[in-house]
């Protein structure tokens, strides 16, 4: 998987919003150390099972995708800190060997008209360069 460009990112919430779906949004806010990805890399998860983005792949990636999980029934938002230690990156043929705060963010379907408008935003500010 690759990082998702911001277009993408809005128009795959805008979609899943729209067929009353919540969505979750994981972003890397913080990184120390050798981490697989950095500050602003960004996975969507859907209450379908299906994802978009990454955050990192790996042992961390399905630490996250468990996180969202819970976040998709429970509703709630927050940041979780993963450690990414010298041992279990070597045990997963990994180079990594830093810890990464992500923000697991929950966005519910009556969101839709806001991502609409942030989605409209970005394709005006990308046609007017």
């Amino acid at each position: 998987m690759s990082t998702l460009a911001q277009p993408d990112l809005y128009r795959l919430i805008d979609e899943a919003n729209a067929r009353g779906e919540r969505v979750v949004v994981a972003t890397v806010a913080h990184t120390r150390g050798s981490t697989p990805q950095r500050r602003g890399a960004k996975m969507l998860f859907f209450q379908n099972g299906e994802s978009a983005g990454t955050v990192g792949g790996g042992c961390v990636e399905a630490e996250v995708w468990a996180e969202a999980r819970d976040a998709i029934r429970s509703g709630e938002s927050g940041l979780h800190h993963f450690l990414l230690t010298a041992d279990e990156a070597s045990e997963e043929g990994m180079v990594c060997g830093g810890t990464m705060d992500i923000f697991i963010d929950v966005w519910n379907p009556h969101h839709h008209d806001e991502v609409g408008c942030l989605f409209t935003l970005e394709e005006t500010l990308k046609s007017a360069k």
